[in-house]
């Protein structure tokens, strides 16, 4: 099943995450993101999920990597994560949709977060962590 996932980060070189309200992750910390519907581009899903969800509008760039997310049964989600950037402000967070809550947050907070599993260690190996701020990690 086709998904996205929003790879953001703002000014400061912090995280957008979002806690799942539901299955798969169901009160995890995770990245903005979702399924692709039919007749939507990767790039439009992207957009809209992270608007859905966090309720910022966002340009969206490259892909960063691809995963594969079980997700019981037959049930696959194949996730396509994009670097993107916030259009506006960054605060304006309002948890919406599948998002029982946002924050932004620094790689070393991700690591005091429950978060679905792989998730810091694959934007690790994805090198997605600004190099400046990697001293405050």
């Amino acid at each position: 099943m086709p998904c996205v996932g929003a790879v953001v980060l703002d000014d400061q070189g912090r995280l957008l995450v979002v806690r799942r309200r539901h299955p798969p992750a169901q009160d995890l910390w995770s990245l903005p993101g979702g399924r692709v519907e039919p007749d939507e581009s990767l790039t439009a899903a992207v957009k809209r999920e992270v608007f859905e969800e966090t309720g910022l509008v966002v340009a969206v760039g490259d892909a960063v990597g691809a995963v594969e997310i079980p997700a019981g049964g037959d049930v696959v989600y194949d996730v396509t994560d994009f670097a993107a950037t916030v259009v506006g402000d960054p605060a304006a967070l309002l948890a919406g949709d599948d998002a029982a809550d946002v924050a932004w947050v620094t790689r070393a907070e991700l690591g005091s977060l429950t978060c679905s599993p792989g998730l810091a260690e694959t934007l690790t190996r994805w090198n997605i962590w600004p190099r400046a701020h990697r001293a405050d990690s």
